[in-house]
C-alpha cells in the first residue's frame, strides 16, 4: 500500500508533461541580461562572453561550441559586433536572432549622435538609405568593414570605426524594442509558454522605461560638458541623452592610436579643462598620461559592454547606472 501511495503521489506531483524551454546562448553580457529578463524563471539563456572576455580577441571553447550547435535560439547583436560568431554558426540548424536587424532598431553610423537632441531618435528607424533591418544584408560589402583584410588580426577582429557602430544596445530605446523581440522569437519556439514570455518582456520595458526617465533626468547637468573617451563606443548613449563626446584616444577597438591623431588631440584638449576617460579593457595609462599633459581631468574607466559586471537580468540597468555615474563623477560641474 505504502508503494502505491508513493507512486500515486509522485504521479501527481508530477503532473502533465511540460514543454521544454528553448536552449538559448547570448553573445554579449547586455544582450544575456535582456533574454534572461523575457525568460525569466522559466530558464537561463547561455553566456559565451562572461566577465573580463573581450568581444574582439574572443575563442569559443569546445563547450561553447557545442551550446552553440544544440541551441534552439542564438540572439546576438550582429556580425557588426562579433563577426567571429558568424563563422561559428555556419552550418546550424536552429534559429538565430540578430538583434541589429529587428525592425525599428535605431542604427547610426560612428560619429553620429553625440550631440544631437535625441527626442525620438531625430530620424526615421526605417533608415532608406541603409535598409538595416533587411533580412541578409552585408553591412561589409558597404564599407563597413571589420577586419579581415584592413587590420589581418587573425581572431582579433576589433570593428572598423567607420560606418555602421555595433554599439547598439547604449540606446535604452532599441534595448525595450528588442525586448519584445525576444519574447515573440520564443513565443514561437515555446508557444505554451509564450504568454509568460510576453508578460516578462512588457514587465522588464516598464523597468527600463522608468530607468531611462531617470537617467536622462541625473544626466541633465552633463549636456553642456564635452568630454573625451579612449574609443569611439559611446555614439548610442550620448544621442541618446543629449550627451557630447568631443574626441577619442583610439580610432579602433584593436588598433593602437597613431601620433598624429595623439599629437593633435593634445593640442585640441590643451588649455580647456576637459574630462577624459579611460576604459575597462584598455590600458588607462594613456588617458591618464594625456590628461596629465593637457591638464584634463582623468574620469574613471568607463565599461561599454558591461565586461565588469555580474552577469544577470540586472546587468543592463547597472550598465546604464555605471556608465551614467561614471561620466557624472568627472563630467558634472
Amino acid at each position: 500500500m505504502r508503494y502505491t501511495i508513493s507512486v500515486a503521489l509522485a504521479s501527481l506531483l508530477a503532473g502533465p508533461a511540460l514543454a521544454e524551454v528553448p536552449r538559448v546562448v547570448t553573445d554579449l553580457p547586455p544582450v544575456h541580461s535582456l533574454v534572461a529578463q523575457v525568460m525569466g524563471d522559466l530558464g537561463e539563456p547561455d553566456l559565451l562572453l562572461g566577465q573580463g572576455a573581450d568581444p574582439h580577441s574572443f575563442q569559443l571553447r569546445p563547450s561553447q561550441a557545442r551550446a552553440l550547435a544544440n541551441a534552439d535560439l542564438v540572439v546576438w547583436i550582429g556580425p557588426e559586433m562579433t563577426r567571429w560568431l558568424e563563422r561559428a554558426l555556419e552550418g546550424r540548424k536552429g534559429e538565430e536572432l540578430r538583434l541589429m536587424q529587428v525592425a525599428g532598431t535605431h542604427l547610426q553610423d560612428f560619429g553620429e549622435g553625440a550631440a544631437h537632441d535625441h527626442a525620438g531618435h531625430g530620424h526615421d528607424h526605417a533608415d532608406e538609405d541603409h535598409d538595416h533591418a533587411g533580412e541578409g544584408h552585408d553591412h561589409a560589402d558597404e564599407g563597413h568593414d571589420h577586419g579581415d583584410e584592413a587590420h589581418d588580426h587573425g581572431e582579433h577582429e576589433g570593428h572598423s570605426h567607420t560606418g555602421l557602430d555595433p554599439h547598439a544596445w547604449l540606446d535604452p530605446e532599441n534595448a525595450q524594442l528588442w525586448l519584445t523581440a525576444v519574447a515573440r522569437e520564443l513565443g514561437h519556439l515555446d508557444p505554451e509558454n509564450a504568454a509568460t514570455y510576453a508578460a516578462n518582456a512588457e514587465a522588464a520595458r516598464a523597468a527600463l522605461a522608468e530607468l531611462d526617465r531617470e537617467t536622462a533626468a541625473r544626466l541633465d547637468e552633463a549636456r553642456n560638458q564635452p568630454f573625451y573617451v579612449f574609443h569611439d563606443a559611446y555614439g548610442y548613449f550620448a544621442g541618446h541623452y543629449g550627451l557630447t563626446v568631443q574626441g577619442s584616444v583610439s580610432a579602433g577597438d584593436a588598433a593602437a592610436p597613431g601620433a598624429a591623431h595623439l599629437a593633435d588631440l593634445r593640442t585640441e584638449m590643451a588649455g580647456t579643462p576637459r574630462c577624459i576617460f579611460p576604459e575597462v579593457q584598455h590600458d588607462a595609462k594613456l588617458a591618464r598620461q594625456i590628461a596629465q599633459e593637457t591638464g584634463a581631468k582623468a574620469g574613471p574607466a568607463l565599461d561599454p559592454s558591461g565586461s565588469t559586471l555580474e552577469p544577470g537580468p540586472q546587468l543592463y540597468a547597472n550598465l546604464i547606472r555605471g556608465l551614467a555615474d561614471g561620466i557624472l563623477s568627472c563630467v558634472a560641474p
